[in-house]
């Protein structure tokens, strides 16, 4: 093992061994208490703005010239505009019900054992995740309300917004009953501290990568440590041959051009082809006029000069820019049959007026959000009454689609007796 290595071993244990501490003291505190530092956490990201800003630039400047593309660019930029948001976010979380402690469900058995089955926290999460310091935020602040400890391991683009952002929450938590170290920044910058966070079974509760297939794939195949997935995004939206093609061209062109490099934006068309005369023109016009470039098969290139041919690999592409892979289909069951064979398990909408149609597109797709004639930019923790989100779990096992608060919970049962035993009566009464 290299010095590096040795290094990077010896810091990150560490630095899980004092979120494991403090994960066990911060279970013991109270929701008022964690909202209350999630509520000192908000100002200080709005009072300390100045310096978050000026990391971010510094991100961004070194970002560029390393060549970074406009999508790495993008995801990277942190606005005024974006980190009061982010600050408003953490807010309103802090006013929301505390998840720990609430009873899932509970009874009392006829030999009178009463069940509860209630929440109780992971313990110490950790996130992995590529260029975008408002997951840094986001993360940090629902693990502090579902009285987690978070072990925070963002991309190399992001670092001086990150350690910044983390200095200034770290700062905030010191002057309440959140242990500090309940939220840190994973040592060290090489691949060989990720690895070492992913060996730490047994103080690493949880990993969630967030970020490329590649990242992801990776954590699955190499990590110790149980993984909650979060899904690319190669979401379709299908028109259907009894759709409305205005709500058909709004829903496309939200979907695709209004964030084109986050996970729920479209990456595939599918076209009924009763309706493709009537909607290709006009959908491949309003797409060149957003500087949308389309890769599609032979029928949709006859309807548009600008339509550039599709290779097999388009079709499972998340381009995370604007470009998008289009196809005409001769049935709805041909349009299942491709998002089958392509789709990321991410999110699928179909546009139709016909309810039998509808029916059948949600329950033909095993995936974690289906729109019927809604944008995929919904599938959004925010959009969907969740508040801030961790990302899309595209997997069946604990959590699925949009993840929020509750998904950082697992739950315990308790039994309270009366000196009950298993095979008799309880303990008589003197």
């Amino acid at each position: 093992m290299t010095t590096t290595a040795t290094e990077a071993t010896a810091t990150v244990r560490g630095a899980a061994l004092a979120a494991r501490d403090a994960a066990v003291r911060l279970a013991a505190t109270t929701g008022a208490q964690r909202d209350f530092a999630l509520t000192a956490l908000a100002g200080r990201l709005a009072e300390a703005a100045p310096r978050i800003l000026a990391a971010n630039e510094q991100d961004l400047d070194a970002a560029r010239t390393a060549g970074q593309s406009a999508t790495v660019l993008d995801r990277l930029t942190v606005s005024r505009q974006q980190l009061e948001g982010l600050a408003e976010t953490v807010r309103a979380l802090a006013g929301e019900p505390d998840p720990v402690g609430e009873v899932v469900s509970g009874s009392v058995m006829p030999n009178g054992l009463e069940v509860r089955r209630i929440r109780v926290p992971l313990g110490v999460v950790g996130m992995i995740y590529e260029g975008r310091p408002n997951v840094t935020v986001d993360a940090a602040a629902l693990c502090i309300k579902s009285g987690n400890a978070a072990l925070l391991r963002g991309s190399s683009t992001a670092r001086r917004t990150n350690a910044t952002l983390v200095r200034v929450m770290r700062d905030a938590l010191a002057g309440t009953a959140v242990p500090v170290d309940a939220l840190q920044l994973v040592p060290g910058t090489s691949h060989a501290s990720v690895h070492e966070l992913m060996s730490l079974r047994g103080l690493v509760d949880v990993l969630i990568p967030r970020g490329g297939r590649d990242l992801i794939e990776a954590t699955v195949r190499q990590s110790a440590v149980p993984v909650i997935e979060t899904g690319v995004g190669n979401c379709h939206v299908y028109v259907d041959e009894h759709a409305d093609l205005d709500k058909a061209l709004a829903v496309l062109l939200n979907a695709k051009t209004q964030r084109p490099s986050v996970c729920n934006a479209v990456e595939s068309l599918l076209v009924h082809e009763a309706v493709a005369p009537a909607f290709l023109p006009r959908a491949l016009t309003a797409l060149a006029d957003h500087g949308v470039t389309v890769h599609g098969d032979e029928r949709v290139r006859s309807f548009h000069e600008a339509v550039v041919p599709a290779g097999a690999e388009d079709w499972e592409r998340e381009y995370l820019a604007l470009e998008i892979a289009a196809a005409v289909v001769g049935s709805l069951e041909s349009a299942i049959d491709h998002i089958r064979r392509y789709g990321s398990g991410h999110t699928e909408a179909i546009v139709t007026d016909s309810q039998t149609a509808a029916r059948r597109f949600v329950a033909a797709l095993d995936t974690a959000v289906v729109a019927v004639n809604a944008s995929t930019r919904f599938a959004d923790g925010g959009e969907l009454g969740l508040g801030a989100e961790l990302g899309i779990s595209t997997q069946k096992l604990h959590a699925r689609g949009p993840m929020g608060v509750t998904a950082l919970t697992t739950t315990k049962y308790v039994l309270v007796g009366d000196g009950h035993i298993r095979g008799g009566a309880a303990v008589p009464r003197p």
